[in-house]
Formats: C-alpha cells, sequence, structure tokens
C-alpha cells in the first residue's frame, strides 16, 4: 500500500514480569538490564498522525507539549524524510501514572509514523526506533510474552511465547490517577547515582530474567510468581533508597497487595506487579480472575479494577 501522509496506530501497554531500572551509558536509550514482560489486552493507546506545516500534539483531547515526542521525532528525521506531523493520541487509562503509558504511546506513534509515510520497517526495525522513545515501547510493539535483551550491541526486543501460549489474568487495581511525581527516566537516573543497592539490582536482574524466563516456558506458575514478585519488590527498595527517596505507592498499593496475599493464603494462585507508579498488577488463571477482581474492588481506595489478559501486537487500525 502506497504512503498517504496518515494513518491510526493502536498499540497495548506491557508489563514487565522481571523489571529493569536503569539505562546505559551513551546514545540509544538502551536499558541496562534485560527484562520480560506481558503485552495487554483490555487498555490501549489510539493514534493518529497526519502530515502537517509543522508538528503539533494533542494528548487526551488537549493539545500539549512533549520534549520526549519531539527528540523521538528529531531523531527519526535524521535518518527518513518525514514532514511536519499533527499527532492526535489518546489513552483508555490513567497517563503518566505507572500504566505503562509511554510504552504503548511511542509503540502506537512507530507504527502509524511508519504506515503513514512508507518508512518500510518490519516489526524488530520499528521496536529499536519505539525503544528511542521509551524504552519498555520496544516491547509493546509484539504481542504476547516479550523479551528485552542486548544482542550484538543493541537492545532488541523479541516475542518469547504467544498469548495463547499460557492465558493468563492480569486484573489491575488503580490506586491514583495522578501523573506521578518523579517519571522513570529521572526515577532511574535518581536511582543510579544514589542508591547503594543499584549494582546488587543490576547483577541479580540477569538471574531474575533466566528464572523467568524458564517458568513461562514450563507454564509454571509458582516459579513466576516468585521471581516477578521479588523482581517488583527489588525496583521499589531502589526507589526508596534513593537520594531524596522516591515513594511511588499510595495507601491503597499497600492494602491491595495485603488483599492479595490474603487470597493466595486462602488457596488462589495470584501474584502483584508494581511498576514505577501505585497501580497494583494482579496475575492469575483466567478461572480465578473473578475472585482477584472482586478482592481489589473491595480494596479502600481503588478507584477502578481493570480486566486484562495477554494481549496483541502493536498493529495500524486505518492507513489512510
Amino acid at each position: 500500500m502506497a504512503a498517504r501522509g496518515e494513518a491510526t496506530a493502536v498499540a497495548h501497554p506491557n508489563v514487565a514480569l522481571v523489571k529493569y531500572w536503569g539505562k546505559q551509558a551513551g546514545a540509544g536509550n538502551r536499558p541496562a538490564t534485560p527484562s520480560l514482560s506481558v503485552t495487554l489486552s483490555g487498555i490501549a493507546t489510539t493514534t493518529r498522525v497526519e502530515a502537517a506545516p509543522a508538528d503539533r500534539l494533542w494528548l487526551n483531547g488537549k493539545e500539549a507539549q512533549d520534549p520526549k515526542i519531539a527528540g523521538f521525532l528529531a531523531e527519526l528525521r535524521t535518518a527518513f524524510d518525514i514532514p511536519g506531523i499533527a499527532i492526535t493520541t489518546g489513552n483508555d487509562f490513567p497517563t503518566g501514572a505507572g500504566l505503562a503509558s509511554s510504552a504503548s504511546g511511542f509503540a502506537a506513534l512507530t507504527t502509524a509514523i511508519d504506515a503513514a509515510f512508507g518508512l518500510g520497517l518490519d516489526r524488530a526495525e520499528r521496536s529499536v526506533w519505539a525503544r528511542r522513545g521509551s524504552a519498555s515501547a520496544a516491547r509493546s510493539i509484539f504481542g504476547g510474552f516479550v523479551a528485552l535483551v542486548e544482542r550484538g550491541g543493541e537492545s532488541v526486543a523479541e516475542t518469547v511465547a504467544d498469548a495463547d501460549h499460557w492465558p493468563l489474568a492480569v486484573t489491575v487495581g488503580v490506586a491514583s490517577k495522578q501523573v506521578k511525581s518523579v517519571g522513570s527516566t529521572a526515577g532511574m537516573e535518581r536511582a543510579r547515582a544514589t542508591s547503594p543497592f543499584y549494582n546488587a539490582w543490576t547483577t541479580s536482574t540477569h538471574d531474575d530474567f533466566s528464572v523467568a524466563l524458564r517458568a513461562v516456558r514450563a507454564r509454571d506458575f509458582d516459579a513466576l510468581a516468585e521471581v516477578a514478585e521479588h523482581s517488583s519488590m527489588k525496583l521499589h527498595a531502589l526507589t526508596l533508597t534513593s537520594r531524596p527517596a522516591i515513594v511511588y505507592w499510595a495507601p491503597a498499593t499497600v492494602a491491595a497487595l495485603h488483599a492479595l496475599a490474603q487470597l493466595r493464603s486462602a488457596g488462589t494462585g495470584v501474584f502483584a506487579s508494581i511498576d514505577a507508579g501505585p497501580q497494583v498488577k494482579a496475575f492469575s488463571a483466567l478461572d480465578d480472575a473473578d475472585d482477584v477482581a472482586d478482592a481489589l474492588a473491595t480494596v479502600p481506595g481503588i478507584e477502578r479494577v481493570i480486566r486484562c489478559s495477554i494481549g496483541p501486537a502493536a498493529a495500524v487500525t486505518d492507513a489512510g
């Protein structure tokens, strides 16, 4: 299909089972450690791009300025002849609040630009470009279970298993819709520079990644639960031991963790993962999703419960 100067794409956020927190030195926005994630269905970013006299951005219905998007477009133009772009993008979930809106956002933007202007990128190439906007966006280009690893001096994402390999439920307890006070990029740099545990984090994350990869391939829920919760808690140990400390959790975050622990003690297979924000993502078998959603809904301070499962890759919905 010939490029027509406009396209719409949809991408989904992802939740890291084994997380990264910290970047390599130098250009390219490359994580310091490998990570393993699942792409989510049920929530999405929809982005439309059109050729325009100058770059303009509308986010969730309001005109906005975003230095990260401006920088991304400037970098993209060093490789491709792209005109000014009008970007209209929106999320059907809280933005900038720990639900990976930057991941789905840059995955959708890269996919839409590729389609609109005929860049001819394959999925792996789109992933590398999306990573330059947000490292976790590299994973949201793909569906299912996705690894972000170092290969030949480049950070690349690749599918570890398709969504139907292990159809887990992911139930999100939204503890706050407020934009977080410290963004992930700034938080990572603060942890790298000031947390006494940063070196231990980077070393142990490689081991966590190997364990989680085996657990996913074997569909071993207990093994995955142990390593994923451990990775999540270590990330927040880094933020809490940064100077000054970063507290991403809300009171409802802690209450939700207790509720899930009680549910697990009663025999339900469930584990929690929390990214850089207050939202709690609870993983379970599909048959247990109702019980997990009910438990989260009763937690004081939980504003919304979102039912998700393992989701698809970023895709163009309208090219023209």
